[in-house]
């Protein structure tokens, strides 16, 4: 019993020793390791552009700013960005792409619209002499007439009368030639046929009606007059349309301009023959927009000599794109959402696991089946383009920025509405707030425009938008000011392109309340180095009231003009 107390007592000592040694020593290497996995995780990325995630500190490559530690949670990643696991991965068939330099993008795009008459070869058979519609041998619209048929016979006194001058003429021809020729010229300017005059002269009997002939060949397209109707001199009859050649006409919108131009290749199909395609080229685009359906006719001669294409027809224009010259990204339509005005995408950021975060995209018109990218990716990046519901899914479960969870900030969203009270002005450099008086000044113009009462044009919107797209976000070292101005300034440049796009004064001074709030904000936060009056007028912007900046002390309000010009008061001095 002895012999066994000993050897516990040496195997705890044994168990002890071990513990001192290399127990603590486990401890103390925990950290070392835990400091370098944290080190390996973090992430820097740049205010203004976070999809820039680099591993060390350094400058934006877009726009030089410093970069700043990126938020991150416990799995390593940012606060709007999420991780699916390659099993939800299969099981909802999510796809990506690589944004690239698209070779395989639609060359082409689709347009409606219908079949007209040529008006080129569309004529009109009209009256030359008073008279009375007798009878009236075409009597449907869609009859087809040739050159000579008789169409009517119309009674006229005007023609009775010159018969008998006619007969009298003729009898005197010989002492009297030139009497009997100017009678003759009158026939004729009348279109009377030579073998209607050769058979009253023959006959000696006045005619009481005429025959109306035809003059060209063509369909009817629209009757103007009944049998027993009175017709006069100019008045139209018959109008023929020439169906061997037709237009077709296609209403583009404002944004589709820019796509088509005179001479371009178009392919025209039909419904009633699928298997038939008409080839042609553009031959006028409207010069001008029609004010009521905001769109520009554009117009394709198509031969059709077989008549299958009749007026009022629908057809559907497949207009060939030069994309030769083409340098911009474009997406698949199944990649994008849309949430109003706003077009977002799920961005890839990791490249070997599937980590996500959305990312708001300016897109062009669609072509085919892609959009053009304006703004808000890269070559290079990657996005889901198949399965892109079910990931802005993920997206809302795990509480992270979606298509409906903007998640914002709130001082550049709200900012719009109306200025943020209690503003306390940052430090930024003379450069900046120089550059930022010359936009006031251009916006001062604005204003005193709208004063006058004068619809703001051009002469006034274009100098502000341009001094406003001069002012350098550079000269802001610091992010949260850089993120407050391109807040500021988004909204400003709405305001001012709407109020440049409308010549309605009432459209105009309801943009220029809202780039009034970000102007405030904008000199509150910054600075012009020049005293400014905030000025408001309780009773604009329907009784809610409405702000604005002058350079004087006096009260001249923008939205009201002369019918209230000294309504409101001055809120505030900004120094």
């Amino acid at each position: 019993m002895k012999k066994y107390s000993t050897y516990i007592a040496i195997l705890a000592f044994g168990l002890l020793l071990g513990w001192w040694f290399f127990g603590s020593s486990s401890s103390n290497q925990t950290h070392p390791d835990h400091e370098e996995a944290t080190a390996k995780n973090e992430f820097w990325t740049c205010s203004m552009h976070p999809q820039i995630m680099q591993p060390e500190a350094g400058d934006c490559p877009i726009c030089g700013m410093d970069l700043i530690v990126a938020e991150a949670n416990a799995d390593g990643l940012s606060i709007h960005q999420f991780k699916l696991t390659n099993n939800a991965m299969a099981l909802a068939n999510i796809q990506t792409s690589v944004v690239g330099q698209n070779a395989e993008q639609s060359n082409s795009l689709k347009i409606t619209g219908k079949i007209v008459e040529n008006e080129e070869t569309t004529e009109t058979l009209s009256a030359h002499y008073n008279g009375r519609v007798e009878k009236l041998f075409i009597n449907f619209v869609g009859e087809k007439i040739k050159k000579g048929q008789a169409v009517a016979e119309v009674y006229s006194a005007e023609l009775v009368n010159a018969q008998q001058e006619l007969l009298t003429a003729y009898a005197l021809r010989a002492e009297q030639p030139n009497l009997y020729k100017a009678v003759q010229n009158k026939f004729k300017n009348w279109e009377i046929h030579q073998n209607q005059l050769d058979e009253i002269i023959r006959t000696g009997v006045i005619k009481n009606s005429f025959t109306l002939y035809a003059h060209a060949s063509g369909t009817v397209s629209e009757i103007f007059v009944n049998q027993g109707g009175h017709i006069a001199n100019g008045m139209p009859i018959f109008k023929l349309a020439k169906l061997q050649s037709v237009w077709a006409v296609f209403d583009l919108y404002e944004r589709q301009l820019g796509q088509f131009s005179v001479g371009q290749k178009i392919a025209v199909g039909t419904q009633a023959f699928p298997n038939k395609t008409y080839q042609a080229s553009i031959a006028f685009i409207q010069p001008a927009l029609d004010s009521k359906t905001r769109t520009v006719a554009m117009r394709v001669v198509l031969q059709n000599k077989d008549e299958l294409l009749k007026p009022g027809m629908f057809v559907e224009g497949v207009a060939l794109l030069d994309t030769s010259k083409n340098t911009e990204i474009s997406i698949p339509t199944t990649a994008v959402l849309w949430t109003g005005k706003r077009s977002v995408v799920y961005l890839k950021t990791a490249a070997e696991t599937p980590v996500f975060e959305l990312r708001e995209v300016q897109l062009g018109l669609q072509s085919g089946n892609s959009y053009p990218v304006i703004s808000g990716l890269n070559t290079g990046d990657e996005i889901v383009t198949n399965g892109t519901f079910t990931v802005d899914a993920a997206a809302q479960l795990q509480g992270k920025k979606s298509m409906m969870n903007q998640q914002e900030n709130s001082a550049a969203v709200n900012s719009k509405d109306s200025p943020i009270a209690g503003l306390e002005r940052k430090e930024v450099s003379a450069e900046f707030q120089q550059q930022l008086a010359v936009a006031f000044n251009a916006y001062i113009q604005l204003k005193d425009a709208l004063v006058l009462d004068k619809a703001v044009t051009a002469v006034e919107a274009e100098p502000f938008l341009n001094a406003l797209s001069k002012v350098s976000m550079n000269l802001l070292t610091s992010s949260s000011d850089h993120t407050q101005w391109m807040g500021y300034a988004k909204h400003m440049k709405t305001a001012a392109n709407l109020i440049l796009n409308s010549d309605d004064l009432g459209v105009q001074r309801n943009e220029f309340r809202q780039l009034s709030n970000n102007m405030i904000n904008a000199v509150q936060l910054f600075g012009i180095q020049k005293k400014v009056y905030k000025q408001f007028c309780p009773m604009a912007n329907n009784d809610k009231g409405a702000y604005w900046l002058s350079l004087d002390a006096a009260v001249k309000n923008p939205y009201y003009g002369a019918a209230m010009l000294n309504c409101g008061e001055v809120k505030e001095i900004i120094n």
